[in-house]
């Protein structure tokens, strides 16, 4: 076997990669004519420096064209290493604002809770309120899923549940522009910030099931008092470290997903890592094996009477509290929860 030859192809490979890769980090920074420049240019040139490689060595303009190659690639490396994260820019409306909390024992206080009034995804009322809970009074928390691209990907939320009635959900999200649109690649190359946003069911729940026509599916998640706590608490340390110091939205290792399983890991450390996690409308499926969702009744059961489209629906229609209304039949919820 030619060592060399098989080395030289190797190095190809990863410059195609890295061609890819700094062509798209290119055109997700970039304004659309300035990207398609440099993006061309870079790809030609790692284009042609691949080429070089995978042929025999031998041509005189070899080292030139790599050396060429090798300082374009740490001039985008130093252009990526000084992308940095925001707060100062010009949001949209439902991230405008970024959660404040304040514990004091038992009491819980939280600025700019979310409790918008959407109509459709593009007609509704701002409103932001400030909102106080006592957490010795927390006593549920309910997994949710919303699915808005295919059977594979979902949006995690996790909504928790006080004795007095008071509900509150938490989800991680990415922080666009006004004029930005989500893109799952484009969260891979920094596209994005992220926030967490606190707000009312009928905001982050309702607005997927009602407004937007998501397909969504609610589980009642197996907790204490005490882990329930943790978890608010450790969602809370995760917002007011994103107020005082922004980071970059990631597809793969910073979403609404990973969050969720980062913070429940600080309850029990030994939960596996799996694909699911990455695969975040199997994640329910995952919780389940973990032992975290109702037990007693196969997951397909769990799924079936989780689904909450047509009680979230029928609760416009007849003016039925909504919360109450989307938890009808879920299994290990008492009816009147």
């Amino acid at each position: 076997m030619n060592w060399k030859r098989l080395a030289r192809s190797l190095a190809a490979l990863a410059v195609v990669a890295a061609t890819a890769w700094g062509a798209l980090a290119l055109w997700f920074q970039l304004a659309p004519v300035l990207a398609l420049a440099l993006g061309g240019a870079w790809a030609l040139l790692g284009l042609a420096v691949a080429l070089v490689l995978a042929r025999t060595p031998g041509w005189r303009h070899e080292r030139r064209l790599l050396l060429a190659g090798a300082l374009a690639a740490l001039a985008l490396l130093g252009w990526w290493q000084s992308l940095a994260p925001s707060h100062d820019l010009p949001w949209a409306d439902d991230v405008a604002r970024l959660l404040e909390s304040t514990v004091d024992g038992d009491r819980l206080e939280l600025r700019n809770v979310r409790a918008f009034e959407w109509r459709t995804e593009t007609d509704y009322t701002p409103r932001w309120e400030t909102r106080r809970y006592d957490l010795s009074r927390l006593e549920s928390a309910d997994l949710i899923l919303s699915y808005w691209m295919g059977p594979h990907i979902a949006h995690t939320l996790v909504s928790f549940g006080f004795s007095d009635g008071q509900r509150l959900v938490f989800s991680l999200e990415i922080r666009k522009e006004r004029d930005e649109t989500f893109s799952a690649l484009g969260g891979f190359f920094r596209k994005f910030e992220q926030v967490i946003v606190a707000a009312d069911e009928r905001d982050l729940i309702r607005t997927r099931s009602n407004a937007r026509g998501e397909q969504v599916y609610l589980y009642r998640l197996r907790a204490t008092p005490a882990q329930l706590r943790s978890v608010l608490l450790d969602y809370l340390a995760r917002a007011e470290r994103l107020r005082g110091q922004p980071e970059f939205y990631n597809t793969l290792t910073s979403n609404c997903t990973t969050i969720l399983f980062e913070l429940a890991r600080h309850i029990d450390p030994t939960l596996p890592l799996d694909y699911r996690l990455l695969a975040s409308g199997h994640f329910a499926e995952y919780a389940y094996d973990q032992g975290a969702l109702t037990p007693g009744l196969p997951y397909a059961m769990l799924r079936e009477r989780g689904h909450i489209n047509a009680r979230a629906r029928k609760s416009d229609r007849d003016a039925d509290d909504y919360s109450r209304a989307i938890r009808a039949g879920v299994p290990g919820i008492a009816p009147n929860d």
